[in-house]
């Protein structure tokens, strides 16, 4: 599997919006797009992958199963309907969302049907998100550590998820950033704005630079096309031990997705 380090998220876009903000990201050469059954938009990614005329090899593409969809007998076939709606034959890499609410369905019982939809050729890499350690645990017993391709978390200057990253690297499980620029929060953030105005940059590209830094791979979203290229440039920016360390420091436990059914966080 080969996942492009920065990646263009569609959490929350939506009809014409989405589909401009992945033409355009398309066009100024983002190749990995990462969408997912519950944001609705599956759909309208297809549309504007299509319209693209990219040769399918070229573009990265993600989707995510929602827990509605995580018994055995329900993942292959959501999965061919996300298929469908994105006009792919084949995606790149497919992600339980969330783990089971109130392990309604045992983790063991979606890696195996995910496991199963790669055989089929459904998918190309198989992975999970929003799993702390423990859970990580069981869909390593469940399918092998080498099975599974990331973990998407939350991770952020504010939320560095720190145990869960640690455990990925020692399992040689790769981490994917998602709300790597906390809701827009590090705009705002004067260290970060500091080490921007030495490097004549973005806050927002010092931290995708820093995230990528640290091997993991960062879908930021935006709906303007200035701000795509932009962070699409945070892959040329290379920051001192210093400034790296300066926002290491930012870290205090401020997770900004939570939803009542999250399993319990590390």
């Amino acid at each position: 599997m080969h996942m492009p380090q920065l990646g263009l998220g569609t959490f929350r876009l939506q009809g014409q919006q989405a589909i401009d903000s992945v033409r355009n990201g398309l066009e100024l050469g983002y190749r990995h797009i990462d969408t997912a059954q519950i944001y609705g938009n599956e759909a309208e990614v297809g549309s504007a992958l299509s319209a693209s005329k990219l040769a399918r090899n070229e573009v990265f593409v993600t989707t995510k199963i929602w827990t509605e969809n995580l018994a055995g007998e329900v993942l292959v076939p959501s999965l061919k309907e996300s298929l469908r709606k994105l006009r792919l034959e084949q995606v790149d890499l497919t992600l339980i969302h969330w783990p089971s609410p109130g392990a309604a369905v045992p983790v063991a019982e979606s890696m195996g049907a995910l496991l199963s939809a790669r055989e089929k050729g459904f998918t190309g890499a198989i992975g999970i998100s929003n799993f702390p350690v423990a859970l990580m645990r069981e869909a390593i017993d469940a399918v092998g550590a080498h099975n599974i391709a990331t973990n998407q978390v939350e991770l952020h200057p504010y939320l560095q998820n720190r145990t869960v990253a640690a455990f990925a690297r020692e399992m040689g499980i790769h981490v994917t950033a998602y709300m790597p620029l906390a809701y827009g929060k590090v705009i705002d953030d004067p260290v970060i704005q500091g080490i921007a105005a030495r490097h004549g940059a973005t806050a927002a590209q010092v931290t995708l630079a820093w995230l990528m830094s640290k091997d993991y791979a960062v879908i930021p979203s935006s709906t303007k096309r200035a701000n795509l290229a932009s962070n699409l440039a945070a892959g040329s920016l290379v920051l001192t031990r210093d400034e790296l360390l300066a926002i290491e420091a930012l870290d205090r436990g401020e997770r900004l997705v939570s939803p009542e059914f999250a399993p319990g966080w590390d």
